[in-house]
């Protein structure tokens, strides 16, 4: 035979008809249906006030609770979160507090709950992380220490138009100097922006980039005719290596928030207020978490280095001997022409005696490479070579200067 099966809402209209009926006591019946005299003259009142649809079990949870969040705090949250999708809890919690510091912000762990529960949370792919390579970062310990520069690659705009966007940064506010798409990545353009940027800001000590044009060439040293002109101007230029792009990850994360937040625009002129908008944003807007939340252009300061009004030219101690690079790359050795490089057309450099053989040339402070005094061959110094076999004086940095 079927077994007879009940709900809880069949047993509630049971209990009470049984009741209606008068013929057990309510301790009778409570002790039947297993429950106590509480929760039946409960069920009771509230079949007679509401019929069957009283005895439909309510929601126990409290109406209000004292930790809740104000309907108003969660609503500004939520419309900073819509206007910088790409900000974390900590990052809207520092502007809430400093946009409205008289009203009491939840905590971030909260934050984040409140634009979990709304939807608003950007899924990101988990990646591998790669120890990260400290000795080119070690010395970025102020503002115009180090400036980093690189293109970040390139894309079109609406109508097809070529946008290549150079980007400049000081390495230790984060400070976005220039955001410039160009038309052309050649030294012509790229140093015409440089140099409004250092009549702007001043002359950083180095300049980072990697070893792609017009930052550096294949001619010896890596020198290139922009990294010439930073080298005259005092500027120590430093080329990340080869394959390493974390040697110059603050800038390289600044990229990547370049490309979340700068949407594609209509043509060149559009794109560059999109660009000029990100630049805004991101030094006086946006804080910044290595920063202790602070946005760049609060901590940056400009070089107490002024942008020269003449291009200086470079001396050499009398304990060398002086030569001109000519038009083709040569100089002049014991009537000899020595085939040096072409990217130093028009500047000295500088030979500096190493023994009764050798002579180490210069350019400025940069070792570039040796020559035999007799025969006049020139060996090219690579970068594990500098530091070897060299007088103190001689001593180059572990960076890769160019």
């Amino acid at each position: 035979m079927a077994w007879k099966t009940s709900s809880v809402m069949d047993e509630k209209l049971r209990f009470v008809f049984e009741y209606e009926r008068d013929e057990q006591t309510m301790a009778e019946l409570c002790t039947r249906f297993e429950i106590s005299r509480e929760t039946g003259y409960v069920w009771l009142r509230r079949f007679r006030q509401m019929g069957a649809s009283g005895l439909v079990e309510l929601n126990r949870a409290p109406h209000g609770h004292p930790n809740q969040t104000a309907e108003a705090i969660e609503r500004a949250v939520l419309a900073l979160r819509q206007a910088h999708m790409r900000w974390g809890p900590r990052k809207l919690k520092r502007i809430l507090e400093r946009d409205q510091p008289s009203q009491p912000w939840p905590a971030t762990s909260t934050i984040g709950e409140i634009v979990r529960r709304a939807g608003l949370v950007v899924p990101r792919k988990k990646r591998r992380r790669t120890e990260p390579y400290t000795q080119p970062l070690a010395h970025a310990s102020q503002s115009n220490r180090v400036w980093c520069a690189d293109f970040k690659g390139w894309f079109k705009s609406g109508d097809g138009t070529r946008i290549d966007p150079l980007t400049i940064t000081d390495a230790w506010s984060r400070y976005l100097l220039r955001c410039q798409a160009v038309e052309k990545t050649d030294t012509e353009r790229v140093r015409a922006i440089f140099e409004a940027a250092f009549r702007q800001h001043g002359l950083p000590e180095a300049i980072r980039t990697d070893n792609g044009a017009p930052f550096a060439s294949s001619a010896v040293g890596g020198l290139s005719r922009l990294a010439v002109w930073w080298i005259k101007l005092g500027i120590q230029p430093e080329r990340i290596q080869a394959g390493h792009p974390e040697q110059n990850g603050r800038h390289e994360r600044m990229h990547r928030t370049l490309k979340q937040d700068v949407p594609k625009a209509a043509d060149w002129r559009s794109q560059q207020r999109e660009l000029d908008r990100f630049c805004n944003d991101f030094n006086l807007v946006r804080p910044h978490e290595a920063l202790a939340m602070q946005t760049p252009a609060s901590v940056y300061q400009p070089s107490p280095r002024p942008y020269p009004p003449r291009q200086p030219e470079i001396e050499y101690p009398d304990t060398m001997q002086v030569r001109t690079v000519k038009s083709h790359g040569h100089f002049q050795w014991k009537k000899k022409e020595i085939f040096l490089t072409e990217v130093l057309w028009g500047e000295s450099i500088g030979l500096l005696p190493l023994n009764k053989d050798f002579f180490t040339i210069y350019f400025a402070q940069m070792p570039l490479a040796r020559l035999h005094a007799t025969t006049g061959t020139l060996f090219p110094l690579r970068q594990r070579d500098k530091n070897k076999n060299l007088p103190d004086k001689e001593k180059t940095s572990g960076m890769c200067p160019v």
